[in-house]
C-alpha cells in the first residue's frame, strides 16, 4: 500500500504550473515582465505543459478513465468537479494570453486582460484542488485550516522559483522576483512546519467504539470486513514507520526549502550568467522536494474507516 504517484505528481506539477501562469499573467499584464518572444514561449509553454501533464497524470488514478468527463456535471456539489471545470475554463484566457504575447508580441490591452483572467482562473483552480482535501471530514490531517492556504503558498512558491529561473536564464533577472522567491520559500517552510506540528498533536476522538456505537468494553477487529484491500486502504490507510517519516520530513525540508533558500541567496551575490545556474538548480531541487512533501501529505493521512480494520 502506498500513495498513488499519479496524484502526487498531479498536485506537484499543477501547483507549480498554475503558480507560474498566475505570476506571468499578472506581471506581464502590468508590463513588469517584457514582451519577449522566447520568454513568453518558454514561460507559458512550461506553465501550460506542467498543468497539462499533471491533469493527464491524474487520469491514471481513475479506475475508468474514459468516464472522467462525467465528473464535470457534478460541479454544484463536488470540489473535484469544480476543479475540473475551472481548469478547463482557465485554458481559454491562458490561450488568448499566449497568442497575444507570443504571436503578436503584445502584453498590453486585451492581452493584459486575458493574462489577468488566466491568473484568476489559476488561483481559483488551486483553491478548488485544496478544497478537495480540506473538505474531507473523515481525514483529520486534511480537514484543517492549514490545507487550503498550503496549496496557495506552495503554488506561489514553486511558481515564483520557476519564474525567477526563467528571468535569470534570459538575462533579465529581477531583484523583486528573486526576493519574492526567497520569501515565498521561507513562508512555505514555516507553514509546513506549523502543519506538521498541528498534525502531530491531533487528538482524534473517534475510536472503534464510537464508530460502531458499541460501549461497555473495548471493540477490536477480529477479521477484516472483506478479503481484499479496497481503495481507502490503499490510498488512505498507509502506515509509515516513525523513523522513516522523520527521515522523509528532513529530506523534504532540505530539498524543498533549505537548499533552494541557499541557492537563491547565492544568486543575489552572483552576476549574470553565473546567477542563472543556482536559480535553475533551486527550481529543480524544489520540485523534487515537493514530490516528497506531497507523498508525505498523502502517506500521513488516516481515514477513519481504518478503525474497522483494527488500525
Amino acid at each position: 500500500m502506498h500513495p498513488a504517484f499519479s496524484v502526487v505528481f498531479f498536485t506537484t506539477a499543477t501547483g507549480a504550473g498554475y503558480g507560474l501562469l498566475a505570476l506571468l499573467g499578472v506581471l506581464a499584464g502590468l508590463q513588469i515582465v517584457p514582451a519577449d518572444f522566447w520568454l513568453g514561449f518558454v514561460g507559458l509553454g512550461l506553465a501550460l505543459g506542467l498543468i497539462a501533464a499533471g491533469l493527464l497524470s491524474s487520469t491514471g488514478h481513475l479506475g475508468r478513465p474514459e468516464r472522467a468527463w462525467r465528473a464535470f456535471s457534478q460541479w454544484r456539489s463536488s470540489w473535484l468537479s469544480r476543479e475540473g471545470v475551472s481548469s478547463v475554463i482557465t485554458f481559454i484566457p491562458a490561450g488568448l494570453f499566449g497568442l497575444g504575447w507570443v504571436l503578436l508580441g503584445r502584453t498590453g490591452g486585451w492581452v493584459a486582460i486575458a493574462g489577468l483572467l488566466a491568473a484568476i482562473g489559476a488561483i481559483v483552480t488551486v483553491c478548488t484542488t485544496g478544497m478537495i482535501y480540506a473538505s474531507l471530514k473523515p481525514i483529520a490531517q486534511w480537514h484543517s485550516r492549514y490545507t487550503l492556504p498550503a496549496y496557495l503558498i506552495f503554488a506561489a512558491m514553486t511558481g515564483s522559483l520557476l519564474l525567477n529561473a526563467l528571468l535569470q536564464g534570459f538575462g533579465i533577472g529581477s531583484v523583486a522576483v528573486l526576493a519574492l522567491s526567497l520569501l515565498a520559500t521561507l513562508a512555505g517552510w514555516g507553514w509546513k512546519l506549523a502543519t506538521w506540528r498541528h498534525n502531530d498533536r491531533l487528538e482524534i476522538p473517534t475510536t472503534a467504539n464510537t464508530a460502531t456505537g458499541l460501549a461497555g468494553g473495548t471493540v477490536r477487529s477480529l477479521e477484516w470486513p472483506h478479503t481484499e484491500e479496497n481503495y481507502l486502504l490503499k490510498e488512505m490507510g498507509f502506515r509509515i514507520a516513525r523513523k522513516h517519516g522523520a527521515k522523509l520530513r528532513m529530506l523534504t525540508q532540505g530539498l524543498a526549502f533549505a537548499l533552494p533558500v541557499l541557492l537563491l541567496a547565492a544568486t543575489f551575490a552572483l552576476p549574470w550568467p553565473f546567477g542563472a545556474i543556482p536559480s535553475v538548480l533551486a527550481a529543480i531541487v524544489q520540485f523534487a522536494g515537493m514530490l516528497v512533501e506531497r507523498w508525505l501529505f498523502f502517506a500521513e493521512a488516516k481515514h477513519t474507516v481504518t478503525l474497522y480494520y483494527g488500525r
